[in-house]
Formats: C-alpha cells, sequence, structure tokens
C-alpha cells in the first residue's frame, strides 16, 4: 500500500499517557490510585460523548475537572492539595517513548504530522510543548473549533479542510478503538494502537492495521 503523507494522530492515549498525572502523585494520592485514574479517564470520555449527543458543549479542560471530582469522590475523597496538583499534571502529561521519535521519523520522510483532539486548544498547547513535540507537528486540530467531540463525522472533516486531502490519503492513529472506528467510517486508513492488547470490537468498522506501538508504523 502506498504510504500517505499527512499522518493524524489522536493525542490523550496514543501520544500522551493519560495516567501519567497520578502516577506522578500517587503518594498525595493514596491506595487508590489506580482506580481512580482508570475511573478519571473513563469519566472524562463519558461526559464528552453524552454532552456531543445532547448538543450540550463543555470544552473538555471543564469536562477533565468534572470527572476527576465524580472520581475523587468514588474513591473517598482527595485533598486540595492532590486535586490541584492532579490538574496541573494533566496539563503536562508525559508523551509516550515510542511518540517524539516517530514523529522525527515522519518529519525527516516529508510527511505532514498533525493531532487532531477533543483536548481544548490550551490544554493541548501546553501538552505538545511540554513534551517538545511542537517542532514535530504541522497542526493541532481541537474539536472546539466545532463545539462537539468525537466521534462526530465533522470532527474528521477537519483534517481535510486543514490540508485539503482526501480521507483515503490520511493515515489516522489512536491507542482509542472507538476512534479509531469513527475514523474509518470517515474514510480514513485508521491504525489501532493497541497497546494494551485489548480485545477486537466495532467489527464492522475495522482498522487498516493494528499496532502495539507507535514504533510499529511505517513512514
Amino acid at each position: 500500500m502506498t504510504q500517505p503523507d499527512t499522518y493524524v494522530f489522536d493525542a490523550y492515549g496514543t501520544l500522551f499517557d493519560v495516567h501519567s498525572a497520578v502516577a506522578r502523585h500517587r503518594a498525595l494520592v493514596g491506595p487508590q490510585a489506580d482506580r481512580l485514574s482508570g475511573l478519571w479517564r473513563a469519566k472524562q470520555l463519558e461526559y464528552s460523548w453524552v454532552r456531543a449527543l445532547m448538543g450540550a458543549y463543555r470544552d473538555f479542560e471543564a469536562l477533565t475537572l468534572e470527572a476527576l471530582d465524580f472520581a475523587a469522590t468514588q474513591c473517598g475523597g482527595i485533598s486540595g492539595e492532590a486535586r490541584r496538583a492532579l490538574l496541573d499534571a494533566y496539563q503536562t502529561l508525559d508523551a509516550y517513548p515510542d511518540a517524539k521519535p516517530l514523529l522525527e521519523r515522519l518529519q525527516g520522510a516529508g510527511k505532514r504530522t498533525a493531532i487532531l483532539s477533543n483536548g481544548s486548544p490550551a490544554m493541548l498547547a501546553a501538552a505538545v510543548s511540554s513534551a517538545g513535540l511542537s517542532p514535530l507537528l504541522d497542526a493541532v486540530l481541537s474539536v472546539d473549533a466545532l463545539r462537539t467531540f468525537k466521534t462526530a463525522p465533522e470532527v474528521y472533516a477537519l483534517v481535510g479542510a486543514r490540508f485539503g486531502v482526501e480521507p483515503s490519503a490520511v493515515s489516522f492513529q489512536s491507542s482509542n478503538r472507538w476512534d479509531v472506528a469513527g475514523a474509518a467510517k470517515a474514510g480514513f486508513r485508521a491504525i489501532w494502537v493497541d497497546r494494551s492488547g485489548a480485545p477486537e470490537e466495532y467489527a464492522d468498522l475495522p482498522p487498516a492495521k493494528v499496532v502495539a506501538s507507535l514504533a510499529e508504523i511505517p513512514a
């Protein structure tokens, strides 16, 4: 298959480790740290889907805060210090070790690279900058421009509007299988970065390729 010229990446869970915020402050959070981190992520996504369906948009930063408060309550509560530390840490999540090398490789091969994310512009700018990825990206596209969330079809159309390419000419990478389904439905060459060995789902909207890490994606 001919390699595309445009590579688009989901941000949270694909380039950035969403659990690194809690990992940094495990001592502050306490023994419920892993449970809180999982609930925080699950509720963050749930809130985005529910609000997209309702047409009642709140940006991802607001949903991230609301999801943390829910998760903390479910886990017996956290201190104000821990809450502030976790929210600050979410602005500068750790990039996965395979993210920067792939982006460097793609840039060296003359490919265009971008992020397409539910994140708000300020959140994405902070994460991209702290990870040192800014020079390696041609665009950072946020759903905030549309006031909805993935997997709304108009979100994936942002890529064509920005780069002037047909969906079939785009390689889209995400660790979220539901996002891969949305990208496949939009006509992208959708690659599932299955870091955890999760089972297949959305069988009618299969990925073009399944990889265990970004290192397996050819430039």
